[in-house]
């Protein structure tokens, strides 16, 4: 009898150190799951941080404004593979916030994309252009095709695109737009790298533009 009640006693406190090691290994599991999320999050935001470092550097002292952009364009499409960067620039004194014609800067990858026989730059109109550039936020191609962009969706499902907005002082300059292939959309790692850039880019370009203005 007493062989029997230790036998009980023995199975009973193996199912409950079973039962309490299968909650410490579900504890673990979680601690290891978050610790290697938050340690992709640090790598994503030191990669980042990165970019804008290598940014800023390959940008350094450049005072020409096709210089600059095409500068910027490399190392953009070092960042983002096969991306197309178009810089649409508000023409006219950058402190005038009420132009609405603008200079188109393309460059593109070896991945162009043709809408209706068309490149899709053809398809922004001043005024398009115009509210995309002051709207100060990222614009994506729904937002554009809202806003005006004359393009059969059924062409414009081939594409992912964003604009991100070139703000100096209050006053839009343009804004950068980025498109390729929408069987790759842009990452929030994607766009962030680039926003993080703008508003020093902007900066530049408005220096640009202030020098040639002096000249």
């Amino acid at each position: 009898m007493n062989d029997e009640r230790r036998n009980k006693r023995l199975r009973l406190l193996i199912k409950r150190l079973n039962k309490e090691r299968k909650k410490q290994a579900k504890q673990i599991d979680i601690l290891c799951n978050d610790f290697i999320s938050a340690q992709k999050d640090f790598i994503k935001k030191l990669s980042i941080i990165g970019f804008a470092a290598d940014f800023y550097e390959g940008i350094s002292g450049v005072t020409d404004l096709n210089e600059l952009l095409n500068a910027s364009a490399n190392l953009i499409r070092d960042q983002i593979p096969d991306v197309n960067v178009d810089f649409f620039l508000l023409q006219g004194n950058n402190h005038d916030c009420r132009q609405t014609s603008f200079e188109l800067h393309i460059f593109e990858s070896d991945r162009t994309i043709d809408l209706e026989d068309k490149r899709i730059e053809n398809f922004f109109t001043d005024e398009l252009v115009n509210e995309i550039a002051r709207t100060n936020r990222i614009c994506v191609i729904d937002d554009m095709l809202a806003m005006g962009l004359a393009v059969n969706p059924r062409h414009i499902e081939k594409i992912a695109a964003a604009g991100l907005p070139l703000n100096h002082r209050g006053c839009s300059l343009g804004f950068v737009l980025l498109y390729r292939a929408s069987k790759h959309p842009f990452t929030c790692e994607e766009i962030k790298s680039i926003d993080q850039i703008s508003t020093g880019l902007s900066n530049s370009i408005a220096a640009c533009g202030s020098l040639v203005n002096t000249v």
